[in-house]
């Protein structure tokens, strides 16, 4: 959607000013603020960081940049006290608190006995006697370094960056085409921060939230959606320069 509207409204050279700005954040906004009225608080904040993460590459004016931070400041303490659920506040305090939630205390005993090399299933006993709460799905990283130690998560990480620099390398290839670009950039960014605060929650950087590790974790919902994503983007390059065929020429 934001690829087709940066298609009919190019960035300047400037950069988007604070028409333009407006005009994208009513879309960003829309969805964001329909998500997290779920409530679903993690995926509303990855779409809105997603959605302006687009408008930066794209190009921004800086003094928009800098009353953005500026109104998150000062609007903070507000949020946090009325608009942001107990449930949520206590995730936040338990991430700041000295001592973690049973999860993640669970969780970081896992990766730590995982050693340098992992262990064998039989012997990955956070996992198998089901200390480790929900394995399969939000602490999956957790649960897989128990297994193949630190060099196994290094290389999933790796493969991680490996595909987001792909995509960004799209971004980059592709700029004059609006379409592609953006939307080659907005995977690659709801990759990295899906696989950021997966892997920042089970390591206690991060407050607990239900975001899964794309393409990773065990769920069919998220599995499709990811796919579906890298299906419309070879789409959208497989098809091009559909528009400059002549369909009525005789071969």
């Amino acid at each position: 959607m934001i690829g087709f509207l940066v298609s009919n409204r190019p960035p300047p050279r400037e950069g988007y000013g604070v028409k333009d700005f407006l005009y994208f954040s009513f879309y960003i906004l829309l969805p964001f603020i329909l998500i997290a009225k779920e409530p679903d608080l993690g995926t509303a904040l990855v779409l809105l960081l997603v959605g302006y993460g687009v408008l930066f590459l794209l190009g921004i004016n800086w003094k928009i940049l800098l009353s953005i931070v500026l109104v998150i400041g000062i609007s903070s303490p507000f949020i946090y006290t009325y608009l942001i659920k107990d449930y949520q506040k206590k995730r936040i305090h338990d991430f700041i608190s000295e001592e973690p939630s049973y999860h993640v205390k669970q969780s970081m005993i896992a990766i730590g006995s995982g050693g340098l090399l992992g262990k064998e299933k039989e012997e990955a006993t956070q996992t198998q006697l089901k200390f480790l709460p929900i394995a399969t799905s939000d602490f999956i990283f957790a649960s897989f370094v128990e297994r193949y130690g630190f060099l196994g998560s290094i290389g999933l990480i790796f493969l991680y960056l490996l595909l987001i620099l792909h995509l960004l390398l799209l971004y980059h290839h592709f700029k004059k085409d609006y379409m592609i670009s953006v939307f080659a950039s907005g995977l690659g960014l709801l990759i990295f921060l899906n696989m950021s605060v997966n892997i920042l929650m089970v390591i206690g950087f991060a407050p607990v939230v239900g975001l899964p590790l794309p393409l990773f974790s065990y769920g069919g919902s998220s599995f499709i959606n990811f796919i579906v994503l890298f299906a419309i983007l070879e789409n959208l390059i497989a098809f091009r320069f559909m528009d400059s065929y002549d369909f009525n020429r005789k071969l």
